[in-house]
């Protein structure tokens, strides 16, 4: 089929050996790309007693038949491995142009085994596969790495590497991409599988295009949506991702002292609109992107002084901003560049921080526990002297990278102030707001997450009229809500799959163009209805994934805080989610069990049994 090369690279750093997999095209059409043949590869390559940081243990980089086309939003690549934080299944999805580069050289994916005795990089330039040294490069910073390799190999070359954090093989750690453009793979801690492969990098070019069944149905489909997409996304062009900071905290959705209050009027100090009037330099793209969401930002004085990259994103900004308390845009910007520089995700890191105030207001933490630092609501720089130490993993930065779930294990009475579901923390969305977010978070099999169902984007603007949403629904519509994430996650893993941004669903794409710019680019005649099933079989392989591995109903659960404890703000009033009733409906409409186990007549209708490699 056309949109893919039909070939995988495989390296194992143990013996250095390369090799060629040449998957059947059945898996292509079963499993789509990306996230679907990732979670396929992970199933069929490891077992329960694969270690997250051994050698057995692959990590997988993929790319889906939409990268490297004129597809608008492509340019994306998915990360698949067990990880070292959750300890179960784990993905992370990245923007930029990495996904564009590995795709151009001629393959659809890579995967790394093994591990190396001294730290080396992977290079892929079209049929040139080679490992080779990379200890100039250990203990430097993943903006040094990505100029080191462009400067060595070519400014063609786009990276995926790790930092300091990753090497030190910090839970929490993550993987950069496109240098001081930071587009992260942050999720699920990958940083430090690859740091335990002595991993630093992969380094990609090429200059194949990739093949397009029918290139004029394509761009005839192109500009037909593109002038639509262009406007409905202008807002997020203009201000990013960050410029719903203040209507998500009137909404009740901006996370506020570790998820604990309701409104916080601040936030307005933090917005989009703010980052644009004093930091902001440009905007940034990622590949085949025509919205430009990426924040290119500069501080030129005061105590921040001398940060340029990235701006930070929403979920940085609810996280290390409205959940500390912090209304500092700056000490937040340099915050987040602490975390790009050195490869941690900003999620877990802000939301390590809330809780250690929190532990420090309530005597279960001390100065001499946090090496001095006063850990008070709103200081900016506590903020940024214990994202320093979480990226540097000194002192009580080893407490705090451990992710929110790990710091619980080591401060005795301190659970009820960690907010995860299965290890992951919470994204800045809160269930208490959209109510099909429970049943959602409660049942992503990474752990809490607000992209694997998306469901909250059809409780604002979006709709699905194939599924039969029409318009989007109200918030706290009793009812329902299994069902919503059964086709949201489903629609959800095909975009994984194909590697598309979601913020095209906010700009109207529908699923029926999915499927059209489906059929042209690979040739292959599909529908809905089939699309549907394939996002189905691959949410149910990564649930499977997790079963195997003893997960149940015991583990789609929320945090107390989340639970029982009410915002009380004008956003949300007193709504707290009703779990378990979701949690019923959803498993009859997944065809699981009362424990959350896939069913048999399910996994045989969706073909689960078969083993591909």
């Amino acid at each position: 089929m056309k949109g893919c090369w039909g070939k995988i690279i495989s390296v194992d750093l143990s013996d250095r050996s390369v090799r060629t997999i040449a998957p059947p095209e059945r898996l292509y059409r079963e499993y789509i790309g990306a996230s679907g043949i990732g979670a396929r590869l992970l199933y069929d390559m490891t077992g329960p007693e694969t270690e997250p940081l051994g050698p057995d243990n692959p990590i997988i980089w993929m790319t889906g038949p939409f990268t490297g086309t004129r597809v608008p939003t492509s340019g994306r690549h998915q990360i698949t491995s067990r990880s070292p934080l959750t300890g179960i299944f784990g993905e992370s999805d990245a923007g930029g142009r990495f996904g564009t580069a590995l795709k151009k050289s001629g393959w659809d994916g890579l995967i790394v085994r093994g591990i190396s005795d001294v730290p080396v990089m992977i290079i892929i330039r079209d049929e040139d596969v080679r490992i080779e040294p990379a200890g100039d490069l250990w203990g430097k910073d993943t903006f040094y790495t990505d100029q080191y390799i462009k400067q060595h190999f070519g400014p063609s070359c786009e990276t995926s590497c790790i930092g300091q954090a990753g090497e030190k093989l910090v839970p929490i750690s993550a993987i950069g991409h496109d240098g001081e453009n930071a587009r992260m793979s942050g999720r699920c801690g990958f940083g430090a599988v690859m740091g335990a492969k002595k991993l630093k990098a992969v380094v990609a070019s090429g200059s194949r295009d990739t093949e397009i069944a029918d290139p004029v149905r394509l761009m005839v489909q192109q500009k037909k949506m593109l002038p639509q997409l262009v406007e409905k996304m202008k807002g997020i062009h203009l201000l990013g991702t960050a410029g719903g900071t203040a209507a998500a905290e009137k909404m009740g959705d901006l996370p506020v002292q570790n998820w604990r209050r309701g409104n916080w009027p601040d936030a307005e100090k933090i917005t989009g609109q703010v980052m644009a009037d004093t930091i902001l330099k440009k905007n940034y793209y990622c590949g085949s992107c025509p919205i430009g969401c990426g924040r290119d930002v500069e501080i030129k004085e005061g105590r921040w002084a001398g940060v340029r990259g990235a701006g930070p994103e929403y979920e940085t900004l609810g996280l290390m901003g409205g959940s500390c308390l912090v209304n500092d845009l700056e000490a937040i910007t340099y915050a987040a560049d602490l975390c790009n520089r050195h490869g941690v995700d900003t999620i877990e890191a802000g939301s390590a921080v809330a809780m250690a105030m929190e532990c420090f207001e309530e005597g279960l933490l001390s100065l001499k526990d946090l090496d001095g630092i006063s850990a008070d609501w709103g200081s900016a720089e506590a903020l940024a002297a214990l994202t320093e130490k979480i990226c540097l993993a000194e002192g009580a930065g080893k407490l705090l990278g451990l992710g929110v779930a790990g710091m619980a294990k080591m401060i005795p009475g301190s659970e009820k102030f960690a907010v995860h579901v299965k290890g992951l923390t919470l994204p800045a969305h809160d269930p208490r707001c959209f109510s099909t977010m429970a049943v959602g978070y409660a049942t992503s099999n990474r752990g809490a997450c607000h992209l694997t169902g998306a469901s909250y984007f059809f409780e604002k603007t979006a709709v699905m009229p194939e599924f039969g949403y029409e318009k989007p629904r109200p918030r706290y519509t009793e009812g329902g809500e299994g069902k919503m994430n059964f086709h949201t996650q489903n629609l959800m893993g095909i975009m994984d799959s194909l590697k598309m941004c979601k913020f095209t669903i906010y700009g109207g794409v529908s699923f029926t163009e999915v499927c059209e710019w489906y059929e042209a680019v690979t040739g292959e005649k599909t529908s809905v209805e089939e699309m549907a099933e394939a996002g189905e079989r691959i949410f149910n392989l990564k649930r499977l994934y997790n079963t195997r591995l003893g997960l149940s109903r015991k583990d789609d659960v929320l945090p107390e805080r989340i639970l029982t404890t009410p915002r009380n703000d004008e956003g949300t009033g007193d709504y707290t989610p009703e779990l378990e009733h979701m949690l019923d409906d959803y498993y009859e409409v997944r065809g699981w069990d009362s424990d959350g186990i896939p069913l048999q007549k399910t996994v045989k209708r969706l073909g689960l049994e078969e083993k591909y490699f």
